[in-house]
């Protein structure tokens, strides 16, 4: 479809319109998933929730593990709680909007290649009948439950607009000191049985959010998006670049050979680290790219894990 984003910001039209190119997208996986990019791990992508339903008496052959404890003592007969299939299974995206992803050399910037990732993932999960929430996070958090049908996409297509102008970031120099944070906070909006995408360059984990995502991925299945730039792969061409932190500036010079190879030990280093996180905590890891088409790309990465897998069996 035609691109409409100016490169910076966010267009509603351009991320509504990404409906036609979603219907697609293999989210729910019927098999064990591995990663697509870290390791060799598997995560066991468990499938839609259970609700309770009742508890009846218990019958040769039911599942000790069922047992209502309390209706047993209180009525002196054993008893079972009854579940049923949940219909809708919570389809969650956590976006990470802080400064460093206001940022790109080519392409757009990875705040973009967020909004339209989560815009995908939205769409994809209504049209198989799921409902979408998010928690989107920059500096702040917005926390949005999981909705049903076209209203929960576009609910959040609209907070997505909000969260991505660079604009919003005004005033908030340590808007990307609280990564560990939003992590917490997405267990209270992904409820036990959530299909949980993560979105971020996670330039920011460490053993807490190690922690965290370990209890996330303990009752919900969790794939990890990682947003990269060129100069995250590979040097820039030898040269002297004038640079900007802040309101501080110098110069990059790339003219050494040592230099460009301490800049790809750099990243790659980050790289793996990231990586290595996710594996330890049995998420899979794909990667996006700010020059990517991203609805290729999710959709190549998404169905070559399931490919994988049907392989495997």
């Amino acid at each position: 479809m035609r691109t409409l984003s100016n490169g910076v910001q966010p267009n509603r039209e351009e991320l509504i319109g990404l409906r036609l190119v979603a219907r697609d997208l293999p989210l729910h996986p019927r098999q064990v998933v591995q990663s697509v990019i870290a390791g060799n791990h598997r995560s066991a992508f468990r499938g839609r929730g259970m609700d309770y339903v009742e508890s009846r008496g218990y019958q040769a052959g039911d599942d000790v593990r069922n047992m209502d404890w309390r209706v047993t003592a209180r009525c002196g007969r054993a008893h079972v709680k009854v579940y049923q299939e949940e219909r809708e299974r919570p389809v969650v995206v956590m976006a990470d909007f802080g400064p460093g992803m206001f940022f790109a050399t080519e392409g757009v910037f990875k705040s973009i290649v967020v909004t339209r990732a989560a815009a995908l993932i939205a769409w994809a999960a209504i049209e198989k009948g799921d409902r979408i929430g998010a928690l989107l996070y920059n500096g702040s958090h917005h926390e949005l439950r999981p909705t049903r049908g076209q209203r929960g996409a576009l609910h959040l297509i609209r907070e997505l607009m909000k969260a991505a102008d660079p604009a919003n970031l005004v005033d908030r120099p340590h808007a990307d000191n609280h990564f560990n944070d939003a992590l917490t906070r997405l267990r209270r909006v992904a409820r036990p049985g959530s299909l949980v995408f993560l979105f971020s360059d996670f330039y920011h984990l460490d053993n807490d959010s190690k922690r965290q995502l370990q209890l996330l991925r303990k009752h919900n299945d969790v794939v990890a998006c990682q947003v990269l730039d060129r100069l995250e792969l590979r040097p820039p061409a030898p040269g002297r670049y004038p640079i900007m932190a802040g309101n501080r500036q110098g110069i990059l010079d790339t003219r050494s050979r040592t230099q460009r190879d301490a800049w790809t030990r750099h990243f790659a280093a980050r790289r793996q680290r990231v990586s290595e996180l996710m594996q330890q905590c049995a998420v899979p890891l794909l990667r996006l790219g700010t020059a990517d088409d991203v609805a290729q790309r999710l959709r190549q990465a998404l169905t070559r894990s399931n490919n994988a897998e049907r392989d495997a069996a």
